[in-house]
């Protein structure tokens, strides 16, 4: 019986490498990158959360650094690069690049799952790269940071806010209304931007495994047909 593997991934750029969590189920039917936001990386306990509940869908998931080491000590005094979204964006293509080139993955459509900036950044590549970004997942995001890219994104779009984030929901409204694909606006009662309350995270997990799932399996479908 095949297993769920998982190793540590560097992808390597001129700057340095980004790090990596990879995770492959057996017959996975589509990967979602992590997009971190706001001094957050791959070892986010409530990515990890949401990760896990994919991976048990059937999806495989890449957690990332979208900061070198010696970029998140500066970010760490500074808090300016987390806000770089033209950065974090162009951090995310290079993964995304490295994904389509890994045998493990080559195969795979791709999703993006954002938090905070990261979900700009993955809404930016998705604008930038519409043919390479099948799905994008939202949650507790700023897209109003990459909202001249949204009336180019194609890939169908989740935006999911917790009810008493009061200053992020009007933000994902105008993000909302500036996207032109396929979209879903979910205000998650009760929850405040990290989602901490009790069975608000889990209702985030079952949105986006249930989002990817729809959207990524039928993309990765499509492309084996077409090959």
């Amino acid at each position: 019986m095949a297993r769920t593997e998982r190793r540590d991934v560097d992808i390597p750029f001129a700057e340095g490498a980004l790090r990596g969590s990879l995770t492959l189920p057996p017959a996975a039917t589509g990967l979602v990158a992590f997009a971190h936001g706001s001094g957050s990386g791959r070892h986010s306990p409530r990515n990890q959360y949401v990760a896990n509940v994919l991976n048990d869908a059937g999806l495989a998931t890449l957690l990332l650094d979208l900061l070198t080491e010696n970029e998140e000590r500066i970010d760490a005094v500074t808090a300016h690069l987390r806000f770089d979204i033209d950065l974090l964006a162009d951090r995310l293509r290079i993964a995304a690049e490295w994904a389509r080139t890994t045998r493990e993955t080559a195969g795979l459509s791709l999703g993006l799952f954002g938090a905070s900036t990261g979900a700009a950044a993955a809404l930016q590549l998705a604008g930038r790269s519409p043919n390479d970004v099948d799905a994008v997942v939202s949650r507790g995001g700023r897209p109003d940071l990459a909202i001249d890219w949204l009336p180019r994104v194609t890939a169908p779009t989740l935006l999911i806010v917790g009810g008493e984030d009061h200053l992020v929901i009007p933000l994902n409204q105008q993000a909302y209304d500036a996207l032109s694909a396929e979209r879903e606006l979910v205000i998650v009662r009760g929850a405040t931007h990290l989602f901490s309350e009790r069975g608000a995270l889990e209702e985030v997990a079952r949105l986006a495994a249930g989002w990817f799932a729809r959207h990524l399996s039928a993309a990765t479908r499509a492309g084996r047909d077409s090959a």
